[in-house]
């Protein structure tokens, strides 16, 4: 039987036995022409029998895109909707399908599309439902707002749909179209059905409101977010005046929006009330889901210094509430989103650190009894399937190399060691979309070197089945490239060993010395010292190529399957531990090899990482001579309460962390030379950071370069031509403070 790795083993022998000609990696080709676009396969949905999947694909006959459904195991392709289908009528061209979620049952199918980005995502738009009996395709929610409706859902007999638009909630009978508006007191400052910035950008909550199984009732969230305090974004650029963009948005220790969760009739009428314990702008009310087969709902409240985790379990008859499981950490908690119920709706899954590792448990409905499920000292990084049909649970851990991940199960119902599933040999980084049975699944397979591989395998054998898109033309144009590739090593500061990479310059001469470049995140909420595609880690590549070593170190807190004792250890010190142990990193990667010079090294980050920059350079001058900061908080307490207080605790409670931990506060201690470069629109660090560390920067007269990029948001890539200018002014600041090359 051949095993997936075969065929990569052979896919990289072939590539690698053919003679490429020296191709020259640009700047441009990188950021503007799209040359290293990789090709990727879906969006894909499972269909409810396991035997297929649908996939959107692009129709070249008429433009527009083709739902197509495949034989997951023959790779047989029918075509569901044809783009001529998907055209209304009266239209010159097929809807632009930006997402499809099937009904439960397969009869059904809504089309998301003309998109509008909310915040940071294309949450809002227009919706069209497809029958798959009578071919008919209507348009949702006419006569209300064009562009207004938002997490569109069927009822559990898919009948009806339930949806947003301008914050109040609605459901529309899929038979005639009538539309039953459920809530009325929607605003700019009331918010039923979705949430607030704050609450999408850091607990990760967008679709705001459940069906109950029965389909008679509606369970929501609704926030009033009147005392949250509101930031300026100013538009400058794109009319004679300035425009003032409003954003509610609450900083460290500043009042949260107060929310509470509410029951409904589907049918419409008034909305009763949980009455959870605790100032609701106090608590954050993180998740909440409908319990199968019952009229109850599971919700998940934490407190605001996110170190206690109380699940509570409400009647939507009744609206009584009782607690289940309480989880605590004497730092921080993450909230759950791998509840399956088992065994009759007796006992969920629950996952907790409470061993020092994170591993799912199998709890009991009345809390009383928590089982180990996954076993061992290791991580359980993500859940890819709970099958309780099977009795297994399939999930991503990399207990040997804290920069891969594999696939492995573990029993439901006995405490088992963990049985590896991803092939041994094919080192790298496998994802997995399972199907409903467990038998089959869509994997994905990458390392540093090796774009994204997508195929269908079975399971538990792990067999191949079908190659469903190689990348074998990036694949081609990257090889063709012939450059070093990426270099995994570990780094012994003593306490601790901390992963890294290095970049070589192509031409690379050992008894040379060379620039160093680090680049850095360091915050908890990421990693960069992966064994992944990073998209080839194209602009890394290309420094390398002007003659720099680059070098990237994961530091103590980053999100790594270390265990709990790993990331808890940054708790109250963000910006202190992490500095420190990149600056010690630093000083024993430059006295352990001979090729780099100590009188010429840079560091850059972006985002928590651009504050990581300038604390090293502030604080530990005698290492890092140049950097650049983007996007950069450069005073914590300026930062949102939610990411902020969850690893730093209240601002009354550690003031001096707060102080020590942002650069704000080192900034008369720069020596070196620093770039500083911000969007104005951006409405995650705001451009507020900036400005005060240019005043400060100012006030110490302390020289710098600045780059400002106007109506730019977070990632600084709006509007022609932005990321190929910013990675321009970086290239170009750094060969001028940071000579290149050997010596």
């Amino acid at each position: 039987m051949k095993r997936i790795f075969l065929f990569v083993a052979f896919f990289q022998c072939v590539c690698f036995s053919v003679v490429y000609p020296q191709a020259e990696l640009t700047l441009a080709d990188i950021f503007s022409h799209g040359t290293y676009d990789q090709k990727r396969f879906g969006p894909i949905r499972w269909m409810k029998d396991s035997k297929g999947y649908s996939s959107i694909e692009a129709n070249s006959q008429v433009g527009g895109d083709d739902i197509v459904l495949y034989d997951a195991r023959s790779g047989a392709r029918s075509v569901l909707f044809s783009a001529e289908e998907l055209t209304p009528a009266g239209a010159d061209s097929p809807l632009k399908i930006a997402d499809y979620q099937w009904s439960e049952d397969n009869s059904k199918l809504l089309i998301f599309t003309n998109t509008v980005k909310v915040w940071r995502y294309h949450t809002r738009g227009d919706y069209w439902v497809m029958d798959i009996s009578s071919r008919q395709l209507r348009q949702l929610g006419k006569g209300l707002p064009a562009r207004t409706l938002m997490f569109t859902k069927f009822s559990p007999d898919a009948s009806r749909v339930a949806y947003v638009s301008e914050h109040n909630i609605f459901v529309e009978n899929l038979a005639d179209g009538k539309i039953t508006q459920l809530t009325h007191d929607g605003s700019d400052i009331i918010i039923n059905g979705t949430f607030d910035w704050v609450y999408e950008e850091e607990l990760d909550c967008r679709d705001g409101f459940r069906w109950s199984p029965d389909g008679e009732t509606i369970a929501y969230w609704h926030s009033d977010t009147k005392d949250v305090g509101t930031f300026y974004l100013i538009n400058n650029i794109d009319s004679l005046y300035s425009k003032p963009i409003p954003l509610p948005y609450p900083k460290v220790g500043e009042k949260l929006s107060s929310v509470k969760i509410g029951v409904v009739s589907a049918s419409g009428g008034e909305t009763k009330w949980f009455d959870f314990p605790g100032d609701p702008q106090n608590n954050y009310l993180a998740r909440m889901e409908f319990i199968p087969g019952s009229r109850e709902v599971m919700v998940q409240q934490l407190n605001r210094k996110q170190n206690t985790n109380t699940v509570w379990v409400g009647s939507v008859d009744s609206m009584d509430l009782k607690v289940i499981i309480e989880e605590k950490d004497e730092a921080f908690l993450d909230v759950h989103d791998n509840i399956q119920w088992l065994d009759g709706d007796k006992y969920f899954t629950w996952t907790s650190e409470r061993d020092g590792w994170l591993h799912l448990y199998k709890v009991s409905r009345d809390g009383k009894s928590v089982e180990l499920i996954t076993e061992g000292d290791f991580d359980v990084v993500r859940i890819s399937h709970i099958d309780p049909k099977g009795g297994y649970v399939y999930f991503i851990a990399s207990p040997d190399n804290y920069t891969q991940r594999y696939l492995y199960r573990s029993r439901l119902n006995r405490r088992n060691k963990a049985e590896r599933i991803s092939p041994i040999d094919d080192a790298g980084q496998h994802s997995y979309q399972i199907s409903p049975d467990a038998s089959l699944a869509i994997q994905t397979f990458q390392n540093a070197n090796t774009p994204p591989l997508y195929s269908v395998v079975s399971l538990p054998d792990h067999r191949l089945l079908r190659v469903l898109e190689d990348n074998r033309e990036l694949l081609d144009k990257y090889l063709a490239l012939k450059l070093n590739p990426k270099e995994f090593f570990k780094v012994d500061i003593g306490e601790v060993e901390l992963d890294a990479f290095m970049i070589k310059p192509i031409g690379f001469d050992s008894s040379k010395k060379y620039p160093l470049l680090f680049y850095v995140y360091g915050e908890p909420a990421g990693s960069t010292v992966q064994d992944s595609w990073m998209n080839g880690d194209l602009w890394h590549q290309y420094m390398a190529q002007q003659g720099y070593v680059v070098i990237s170190i994961d530091n103590r807190g980053t999100k790594t399957p270390r265990g709990r004792e790993w990331r808890k250890s940054i708790y109250g010190q963000i910006g202190i531990l992490a500095s420190e142990d990149q600056h010690r990193a630093a000083k024993k990667i430059l006295s352990t090899h001979s090729f780099l010079d100590p009188e010429r090294v840079g560091i850059w980050g972006w985002s928590g990482g651009g504050q990581m920059t300038m604390n090293c350079m502030f604080r530990y001058p005698d290492v890092y001579k140049t950097g650049i900061a983007i996007a950069f908080v450069s005073d914590q307490r300026l930062y949102d309460a939610t990411y902020q207080e969850r690893y730093m605790g209240l601002l009354e409670e550690n003031e001096w962390g707060y102080r020590e931990g942002s650069p704000l506060h080192h900034a008369e201690k720069l020596q070196g030379d620093l770039m500083i470069m911000h969007g104005t629109a951006d409405d995650n660090v705001h451009y507020q950071s900036f400005e005060m560390l240019v005043d400060k920067l100012i006030r110490h007269n302390k020289m710098f370069s600045m780059m400002s990029y106007p109506m730019r948001a977070h990632g600084i890539n709006e509007r022609e031509n932005t990321s190929l200018h910013l990675r321009e002014t970086m290239k170009k600041f750094l060969l001028e403070k940071l000579p290149s090359g050997g010596i």
